[in-house]
């Protein structure tokens, strides 16, 4: 008797929550898919939580949200929705678990907050407006990766901690950090596909949602993209396309001869043949040179407008020479020049070797701190052309916050503008340009 009373407990648990999940669905269409992901599964939790393939509940809760009337299940429904949306489920797991939990709800909270749709109204809603314009002012962007980074620099005191988790915390995170076992459904919601067991088969499902939500969010639902600057942002920085910036430069080597045995053309049958035969005098000797690619002429070009910090400009230099330094990176002979520009040339230094770029380092001030013109660089670097200064120049790098001038034709050598995108509206670049955003711990 008990077994059959908790089976239609479970039951209309689940009818409950498939109505919250119609409603939202009415309310937020281009969420259809991320809310029809989970299935259900009734268990022993003290709130509702999810690993991204069930929403977890305990029935009683359910039903006491749904006595308490208003909007809080609907609330609690797409707060945790929202978590797999954004990759919060599948996290390193040597994270600190409380910092990336409540990073992970404010983060939510911010977004649900600016959404304003009548069907998530709840009680918290005025405090948490409260909180969330202090964080904003004090944080910036409200993402769970940059608030989790922020309060790993500066831990919030315990106090702090425990008041914003009564503020924020909506679902429980406990499943987020165990390790996943194969299971079978149990009261889930057969319209729901069954996606596997295991974050690592879960994460691809969610990020071919997360990145169609991005489209929809650029294309169809423009509107939802504008009212809520914190989703449009949530979901590019979950979504943004990572770059090897070492790799990204190798793009603008080119082939030539290097002082170095070449194993490839190297044969040891001839070799050990030579020595069993004559003792110690090989048949062929291994060549001394190979053909590599490598860096030989470059330009850096710096924006030292007042809008780019500094510091920054001497991060991303000092992180460029680190790769270009190593032998498989440089020639012994280069031509790289790196040019200081806001909206004229302010300097050009030309580095010939690895020496001459240990002594800029060491002497570099930034100079300039006016407006942002980019064409002055390439007429300065075409003259440079002109003049013969570069004979086989492959690229430029041009390291600036994007607003300024573009030139309006395509150079004769590969150009690509690179943006730290702690500004998620970073301009377009011309399309003869390649664009690479990195953010400020990859630079």
């Amino acid at each position: 008797m008990s077994c059959n009373r908790e089976e239609r407990m479970e039951k209309l648990a689940v009818q409950i929550l498939r109505y919250a999940r119609n409603e939202l669905l009415v309310a937020l269409r281009f969420m259809d898919l991320a809310l029809c992901k989970l299935t259900y599964q009734a268990a022993d939790v003290a709130r509702t939580e999810t690993d991204g393939k069930h929403l977890y509940f305990a029935p009683q809760y359910i039903f006491q949200l749904y006595r308490e009337g208003g909007y809080t299940l609907n609330h609690t429904y797409l707060h945790s929705v929202f978590h797999c949306v954004f990759y919060h489920p599948f996290i390193d797991p040597g994270v600190d678990q409380p910092l990336w939990d409540l990073a992970c709800d404010i983060a939510v909270e911010s977004i649900i907050r600016e959404l304003n749709v009548k069907q998530l109204e709840t009680a918290m809603d005025a405090a948490r407006a409260v909180e969330l314009d202090a964080l904003q002012k004090v944080y910036g962007t409200l993402t769970a990766e940059r608030l989790y980074k922020s309060f790993e620099k500066k831990p919030p005191s315990q106090k702090e901690r425990d008041r914003l988790q009564e503020i924020f915390q909506v679902d429980e995170h406990m499943v987020w950090y165990m390790e996943k076992e194969s299971g079978q459904d149990g009261g889930g919601d057969q319209d729901s596909q069954d996606q596997g067991s295991g974050g690592e088969d879960l994460y691809p499902g969610w990020e071919e949602i997360s990145e169609r939500i991005k489209v929809d969010l650029e294309t169809a639902s423009q509107e939802w993209g504008k009212r809520s600057s914190s989703l449009m942002q949530n979901v590019q920085e979950v979504n943004r396309e990572r770059y090897d910036y070492s790799g990204f430069l190798r793009k603008f080597a080119v082939l030539g001869e290097a002082m170095q045995i070449n194993d490839d053309e190297f044969d040891y049958i001839f070799y050990t043949y030579g020595l069993s035969l004559y003792r110690n005098i090989p048949l062929i000797e291994p060549l001394e040179y190979k053909d590599v690619k490598r860096i030989r002429e470059f330009v850096i070009a710096i924006d030292t407008s007042g809008s780019v910090k500094g510091e920054l400009v001497q991060t991303f230099v000092q992180k460029t020479y680190n790769i270009l330094k190593s032998t498989e990176s440089f020639f012994s002979k280069i031509n790289l020049h790196i040019i200081q520009c806001d909206a004229d040339i302010q300097e050009d230094v030309k580095i010939t070797c690895q020496e001459e770029f240990d002594a800029y380092l060491k002497t570099m001030t930034i100079k300039g701190l006016g407006g942002t013109d980019f064409r002055p660089v390439f007429r300065y670097v075409d003259e440079l052309i002109h003049k013969g200064e570069f004979v086989n120049l492959r690229g430029l790098i041009y390291f600036t916050d994007g607003y300024g001038t573009f030139p309006e034709r395509k150079p004769e050598y590969e150009t690509a503008f690179l943006f730290v995108g702690d500004a998620f509206n970073n301009p377009d670049v011309p399309p003869w340009a390649i664009k690479l955003v990195l953010q400020k711990d990859e630079i």
